[in-house]
Formats: C-alpha cells, sequence, structure tokens
C-alpha cells in the first residue's frame, strides 16, 4: 500500500510551516524541536488504494496523515458509496480517528479513506500530536477548526439536491470554502483550481457521470468555470464563485440554461 521514502528530507520542518494548515507560521525551531523526537516517515501512497477505515469499534489510529504534494485523498462512506471528505495538499486526514482532544467524541458509521490519486504524506505520531496540540495554542484552535470545517463541508453535501445543477454547486461551494479556510487556495492571481475527476462529483453529489458531464458543460457554458488545457486531467477552475453562490441557492425555475425540468 505504502512505500517509505529512502530519507527525510531536512527541510520538511520548514515546508510544514510554510505549506501545512495545521502548521503554517509556527515557530520553526519549535516545530523542528517536537519532530525530532519523532520517528517519522515519509510515505508514498499510491492512487486507487485505501488506507485505512474510520470509525470501526474500538479501532483508532497511532498518527497523522499530512499531504505534501499533489494528490487526492477522499473518505467513502458505505454501503452508499458515497463521497464524503476531499483532501489536498496543505491539508491533513486521520485526526477523526485519532483517540484524543475531539477524536474522542468523533464517532461515525465505518468510513474507508482512500488514496484517489497517488500522493506523498508524511506520519506524525500520535504522541507528538498531543504534545504540539497541549504547548501550541494555535496548533490547538486549528485542530479543533479541522472538525468544524468538517461538519461544514458535510453541511454543504447534505444540501445537494436531485437537480443536478445545485448539487455540483453545492459541491464546489464546499470546496472553495474549504480550501480558502485552510489557506490551500486561491492561488496568487485569485483563482480557485481543483483536481476533481468527474467520478469523484457524482460520488460525492450521488449523479451519474453522464450527468455531472452535462452540468459542467452548462457551468463552461456560462462562464462558471472553465477546463484548463494542459498535462493535468480533471483539473476544474472557477471562474465566478459567487454565480455558483447563486446556483447553489437557487430552485429550477431560476436556472435557465438546464434543459432538464
Amino acid at each position: 500500500m505504502a512505500k517509505r521514502s529512502p530519507a527525510l528530507s531536512p527541510a520538511l520542518p520548514e515546508r510544514l510551516v510554510q505549506e501545512s494548515y495545521l502548521f503554517r507560521g509556527m515557530d520553526l525551531p519549535s516545530v523542528a524541536d517536537y519532530l525530532a523526537s519523532a520517528e517519522l516517515k515519509i510515505e508514498k501512497l499510491f492512487s486507487n488504494r485505501p488506507i485505512y477505515t474510520a470509525f470501526l469499534p474500538d479501532q483508532t489510529l497511532d498518527s497523522l496523515y499530512v499531504m505534501l504534494d499533489d494528490g487526492v485523498v477522499i473518505t467513502r462512506s458505505t454501503p452508499l458509496d458515497r463521497i464524503i471528505a476531499i483532501n489536498y495538499a496543505g491539508s491533513c486526514f486521520g485526526w477523526r480517528s485519532l483517540p484524543f482532544s475531539y477524536g474522542l467524541a468523533s464517532k461515525s458509521f465505518p468510513c474507508s479513506v482512500e488514496v484517489y490519486k497517488t500522493t506523498h504524506v508524511i506520519k506524525i505520531p500520535l504522541a507528538t500530536v498531543q504534545q504540539i496540540y497541549e504547548n501550541s495554542e494555535i496548533f490547538r484552535e486549528r485542530y479543533r477548526f479541522l472538525f468544524e470545517l468538517q461538519q461544514k463541508f458535510e453541511y454543504h453535501l447534505l444540501n445537494c439536491s436531485t437537480y443536478p445543477p445545485q448539487a455540483v454547486a453545492s459541491l464546489l461551494r464546499a470546496l472553495i470554502y474549504q480550501e480558502r479556510e485552510l489557506g490551500n487556495q486561491p492561488d496568487r492571481q485569485g483563482n480557485y483550481i481543483f483536481d476533481l475527476p468527474i467520478d469523484v462529483i457524482a460520488r460525492a453529489c450521488q449523479l451519474n457521470q453522464r450527468t455531472v458531464e452535462q452540468v459542467l458543460k452548462g457551468m463552461q457554458k456560462h462562464h462558471l468555470i472553465t477546463i484548463p488545457k494542459g498535462e493535468k486531467e480533471d483539473l476544474i477552475q472557477i471562474l465566478a464563485p459567487e454565480g455558483l453562490k447563486e446556483v447553489y441557492s437557487a430552485t429550477r425555475e431560476k436556472v435557465n440554461w438546464w434543459p432538464l425540468k
């Protein structure tokens, strides 16, 4: 499932402080000290592989996963096969299954956490996470906010009606809010760009892939999104976040570009 990298980069603490939501802006020497006392592992997680099953009775994790570079990690609820969480670089996952703090009260039905696209992660041991949590007010507040942010993401998905434009707009609005709050987006030009395969959209919104394709074409035609051309597939650039908000809150009569009533 995972292949360990041959060596830990000496620049890792600096990279976490610059790029990772939980550590961004923290005191670099302190972060380096915390990590120096831990047995850190950098792993390559390959696409289409399960990582662990969350929320199993009496089973917890012993590490926090921090994503270091491009990739997509999803959480898929069973047996409905619905995606309820999407993680990108700069984020982390596994915190809802750590047996301390808010994780002690974070219970749900079993969910499969899977790598949708290959990524690299660092696994920070539970004891190290707890140590940082106890000593850093910034880290405690951000850790708390991760739980709040997940609840808000799932709330957006609850508003995915059977009306396809609204369902897709709900997911895009959820990702805009999530990545903005995590400080991962927009980019320096103010653009929101997501690696978002049609299959992921379909399983998050409970639509078939053909319907998702039609919705995306309609959104492109009305300049809400665009599909950047280049080497990377599955990218969606948001052109009009506020326009998506209108679709998100619209009724069928208000979305005149959708052909099916």
